[in-house]
């Protein structure tokens, strides 16, 4: 057995650290002060300071031994460097040991699986470990992705103060240990009939249930130091990514969940295949919100609701809106105007497409795309407004407890989510078997190994 049987899971490590860097490197402009032309910028959160790496064979010191072998400081300030740059985030005083501790729990599992390649290696007189020539490729392939040359590359790197010897080990291990955990356990997996029996009638029974189709990101309270760390920790990535961090780079980078290779994309789920406490949190979502951290049993979710959908069976309905805010007891004659202003822009529409710009034109008025809802999930009011309604028709202004709404109806129907094939459920299955080997295999060898940080 050779690696280079098996390219296409180095490619897809490659591909995966490639797609980060692609994202944005702008965190380490703290590292050096800020840029030109940024004096009228927003108030920030204080930058933090700059990391200050030793010369090798000066002060550098270690950060970590695990078994035996050393991660030295200098190790762990570029591997710094390069989470920042491919999260997107902007380094602060408040996050910066967020990123010390996602650097070094990174270095310690590479030096793990780099470790126990070199074991299996020699037991077994096989060959898995990446070659430099074949690292190189990976790199020369990640620099096309940026439209560069391996040289442009690596100096790009270089002048954001990350070595490229810092991600050559990071490829070499992950493309190494994806091929070698694929290589032992995935000949093995066996989907059978009824496994994939069971996994459609689950889908079956759970097609009338609400859908979601979702981003996230799982800090695990276990790898990250308790739950008081994993709930601080997705706080400040909230934070950042309100600020703009893109969530992709920051799922890959800091999510424990297999969809981290993905940039968090779960796609369709259907209430009841999260834990309880995230079903919750979507329950009370819109599509484009991100969720607060969301603690579970073993650690914290962040979550994008990309977008939501009713069940198959349901008669349902998409709905916008366009709304006066207004509380219980406001005296007649503003009930009365904030009804006029309503009706003007009711006879001034013409579709779902026109709602956000005609409302935006009379101040005091919100727009808002609502989304596909089950007809009996919505309000008595709203949904005896609608119910005679055709797409592109728009309701009499409604009153709530919260203020005035008119409602106009862009789609109605039964939701059509289709049916997964037999084939893409059985790559689901032998997905999520083969993930769940895979982090049990490095949860023993961290429980095998003598990790001491310092």
């Amino acid at each position: 057995m050779h690696l280079k049987d098996d390219v296409s899971v180095m490619n897809r490590a490659a591909k995966k650290v490639c797609q980060a860097l692609a994202t944005a490197c702008v965190g380490l402009a703290a590292f050096t002060g800020p840029a030109v032309g940024q004096a009228n910028a927003p108030a920030q959160p204080p930058a933090a300071p700059p990391l200050q790496v030793a010369p090798a064979g000066l002060s550098e010191t270690a950060a970590a031994v695990v078994n035996d072998e050393i991660i030295s400081t200098f190790d762990l300030a570029q591997r710094m460097r390069l989470l920042i740059a491919t999260s997107g985030i902007q380094p602060t005083q408040q996050n910066l040991p967020q990123f010390q501790r996602e650097a070094l729990s990174g270095l310690v599992d590479e030096r793990l699986q780099i470790q126990e390649l070199r074991r299996v290696e020699k037991e077994q007189k096989i060959t898995i470990i990446p070659t430099d020539e074949e690292v190189d490729e990976q790199l020369t392939e990640m620099a096309k992705e940026n439209n560069a040359n391996l040289k442009q590359f690596t100096n790009s790197l270089a002048a954001q103060g990350i070595g490229i010897d810092t991600l050559r080990e990071q490829v070499r291990a992950q493309s190494g240990w994806q091929r070698w955990v694929r290589g032992r356990y995935g000949s093995r997996l066996r989907i059978g009939e009824d496994q994939i029996k069971a996994e459609m009638e689950r889908i079956s029974t759970s097609a009338s249930r609400p859908q979601y189709q979702i981003a996230e990101v799982f800090i695990d309270a276990g790898r990250v130091g308790g739950m008081e760390v994993a709930i601080g920790g997705a706080t400040q990535l909230v934070s950042q990514i309100q600020q703009g961090a893109p969530f992709p780079a920051v799922a890959r980078q800091f999510s424990a969940s297999p969809s981290a290779a993905t940039g968090g994309d779960v796609g369709w789920i259907s209430s009841g295949e999260m834990p309880p406490e995230v079903d919750a949190a979507l329950e009370q979502m819109r599509p484009g919100q991100l969720s607060r951290p969301i603690p579970v049993r073993d650690g914290v979710y962040i979550v994008f609701l990309r977008d939501r959908r009713a069940g198959t069976s349901a008669a349902t309905v998409s709905l916008k809106q366009a709304a006066i805010p207004l509380p219980q007891g406001a005296p007649e004659p503003a009930v009365r105007a904030a009804a006029a202003k309503l009706n003007d822009i009711r006879s001034r529409l013409k579709g779902c497409e026109t709602v956000e710009a005609e409302a935006g034109k009379i101040a005091g008025v919100v727009a808002a795309d609502l989304g596909e809802a089950e007809l009996k999930d919505l309000s008595p009011a709203f949904r005896a407004a609608v119910e005679g309604l055709a797409p592109g028709q728009t309701s009499d202004p409604i009153r709530t407890n919260v203020g005035l709404h008119i409602l106009t109806v862009c789609g109605r129907g039964a939701s059509d989510n289709g049916d997964a094939s037999r084939q893409q459920i059985e790559g689901r299955l032998y997905s999520q078997q083969l993930s769940m080997i895979a982090r049990r295999y490095m949860r023993d060898l961290r429980t095998a190994a003598t990790i001491e940080t310092r």
